[in-house]
């Protein structure tokens, strides 16, 4: 084991930051207006009295990006836990299905699986998770019958008071990045390398959201708007629900 460089962390960052940036602006690219307006509740709209074309995809749009952003960025840090684990520990991303991270530390093989934040499943996907660790267990131990593994959910911001879940451990925020790092104020250290570029990045992130609310508002209204401007709220459920 050796002590992490933040330097080494914020150079990884600089040369991999690009990457989730570059694919939020491709989400916005690849998205279709007619997709997105079967994917969500026209009744909602209906009821917060929604009366222009801009605004129902202002919100449409906005709430792709929030839900979108947290899953790309989630996979982004994924990569950069597994960067900084194999820096201290000489860790691995794991060739096990649905495992992303291996490391050996004072004769016990930990297995994590890392999500972004605290709260990212329900009841099925938990045991999904559970019998994953368990397959991972099991695979391990066929070359090695005696080797400790310990799985971990590792989660990269948040809080659980309560890690100790029976099948496995669970570890946010500032435990899991002490955990894989040995390093108790990483989570803290990692502030400071995330701003790199960040303004020019949003500059053309922000381009491309604009083009986009242009071109869907326009869309929207030659389609789902009556001739007096009107919205069609009966042609969008029809769209969204009809059989």
């Amino acid at each position: 084991m050796k002590k992490i460089d933040i330097n080494m962390v914020s150079q990884y960052v600089e040369e991999n930051i690009e990457i989730f940036h570059q694919k939020r602006i491709q989400s916005l690219d690849d998205l279709k207006l007619t997709k997105i307006l079967k994917r969500k509740n026209p009744y909602l709209y209906k009821a917060k009295f929604v009366l222009t074309a801009e605004q129902i995809i202002r919100w449409i749009v906005d709430a792709h990006i929030s839900s979108n952003e947290e899953t790309l960025f989630g996979e982004w840090l994924e990569g950069l836990a597994i960067f900084i684990n194999e820096q201290v520990y000489h860790g691995r991303k794991s060739g096990i299905s649905n495992i992303d991270l291996e490391f050996d530390s004072e004769g016990t093989r930990y297995i994590i699986n890392i999500k972004s934040g605290p709260n990212w499943g329900n009841s099925s996907q938990i045991s999904k998770m559970i019998a994953d660790f368990k397959t991972a267990k099991k695979i391990l131990r066929t070359s090695n019958s005696q080797i400790n593994v310990v799985a971990i959910n590792g989660c990269c911001y948040g809080k659980d008071n309560n890690p100790d879940k029976g099948d496995y451990f669970k570890y946010c925020g500032q435990k899991f990045w002490e955990f894989i790092s040995d390093d108790k104020f990483l989570y803290i250290d990692l502030i400071e390398p995330l701003w790199f570029r960040a303004k020019e990045r949003n500059e053309d992130f922000l381009h491309s959201y604009a083009q986009m609310i242009n071109k869907f508002t326009k869309e929207f209204t030659n389609d789902y708007c009556n001739e007096n401007g009107e919205i069609n709220w009966i042609k969008i459920v029809e769209l969204n629900s009809g059989i």
